[in-house]
């Protein structure tokens, strides 16, 4: 895998980045900017080193799925032009007329459906802007869309120092000091499965959290209420008997009269929603962080969407306070860790979900072969 910092010479270079500024907005206001700073330093080096910037990137957020606020965000940190659509001649004409250390960004790519399609012309197009293509969006790497793996075929390509940064960092985790603790959270049973089946085998200590432990209580023949649970046999029986695995023995749940209440797994009655983890299983969890000198951790405890959030924030201030070498990520845990401003008390937080979890899987992405 090439790396930008092999490239000797970067002055009058055009060079097209794709980055991750799939942030959370609303009503034009970035909730969590996590990403983007995470990228800044990069462009502020290709910016010093006299390249031509041209910023690509996809947004998700229903109601504002355009770039602009991205924009204007931008602009606080240094000037940027927007170009709203990338086939018009107005377009090529704001690349050509760029000088040393400009910056523009392009509207968001999935305006265009040949994005998540790999559209070999589509990606052609984007290659045409530019001299050389720069990776630095680790996180949407596990999407064979244009951006990723279809420009890097026009183009002389490289991983961008943030992309580098994530690779090495969670590769560590696929050999890590022991003893080794896991703790997996969110939802998306199947999803996780070949994460949680993989580091059965090798952690010392796996923690299952979230609305993945509701699976494990059903198979235990435990009430689970309303709460989410997968449909689907993914061998959690046999999981089960796992000497490793930690399923939490205490349960914080909403009634149905909206009262909030801790209890045994149990003693969950039928119109109870499993909402978090209790105290008693962080009690245990910390037993298990005591005796680590590694860390990974992918996933909130609880349902952070609809406000339940006390037990991510305790097991990340439990970490952070430990020292252990710890390596976290997905979408809500960097939340949760960025706004209580603990981000640089971890060895690495990753800026990656699902790609996290899908290296960690198969242990490479199809954005690292394309720039192979």
């Amino acid at each position: 895998m090439k790396k930008l910092s092999d490239v000797k010479k970067l002055k009058g270079k055009k060079v097209l980045v794709r980055v991750d500024f799939n942030v959370p907005v609303n009503d034009g206001i970035i909730l969590d900017d996590f990403r983007i700073k995470r990228t800044l330093p990069t462009i502020e080096r290709l910016r010093s080193n006299g390249a031509k910037v041209i910023l690509i990137s996809h947004l998700e957020e229903p109601g504002n799925d355009s770039l602009k606020h991205i924009f204007r965000y931008l602009n606080t940190f240094f000037p940027v032009t927007f170009v709203e659509d990338i086939f018009s001649k107005e377009a090529h004409r704001i690349v050509d007329d760029m000088d040393d250390s400009d910056v523009v960004l392009f509207e968001n790519l999935r305006k265009w459906k040949e994005e998540k399609e790999n559209d070999g012309l589509f990606a052609k197009h984007l290659a045409s802007f530019a001299d050389i293509y720069v990776n630095e969006a680790f996180s949407v790497s596990h999407r064979e869309h244009a951006s990723i793996v279809g420009i890097p075929k026009n183009l002389p390509s490289y991983a961008g120092d943030l992309f580098v940064k994530e690779k090495e960092n969670l590769k560590d985790a696929l050999s890590p000091e022991k003893p080794f603790l896991f703790i997996l959270g969110g939802a998306k049973f199947s999803t996780k499965l070949p994460l949680l089946k993989k580091f059965l085998k090798k952690a010392d200590n796996v923690v299952v959290a979230g609305a993945l432990m509701n699976n494990f209580y059903k198979e235990q023949g435990f009430e689970t209420g309303k709460s989410v649970v997968e449909d689907g046999d993914f061998g959690v029986k046999s999981m089960l008997k796992n000497e490793h695995l930690y399923i939490p023995k205490d349960v914080v749940v909403e009634t149905k009269d909206r009262y909030v209440e801790t209890r045994e797994p149990s003693k969950v009655q039928k119109s109870d929603i499993v909402m978090d983890v209790g105290p008693d299983s962080l009690k245990d969890i910390q037993i298990f962080i005591n005796e680590a000198k590694f860390i990974l951790w992918n996933g909130p405890l609880g349902n952070y969407e609809k406000g339940y959030a006390e037990g991510t924030k305790e097991l990340a201030h439990r970490i952070a306070e430990s020292a252990r070498k710890s390596v976290i990520g997905g979408g809500d845990t960097i939340s949760v860790v960025s706004k209580l401003y603990l981000a640089d008390k971890f060895t690495f937080v990753s800026t990656a979900g699902g790609a996290m979890l899908d290296f960690l899987a198969n242990e490479t992405l199809p954005g690292i072969k394309a720039l192979g």
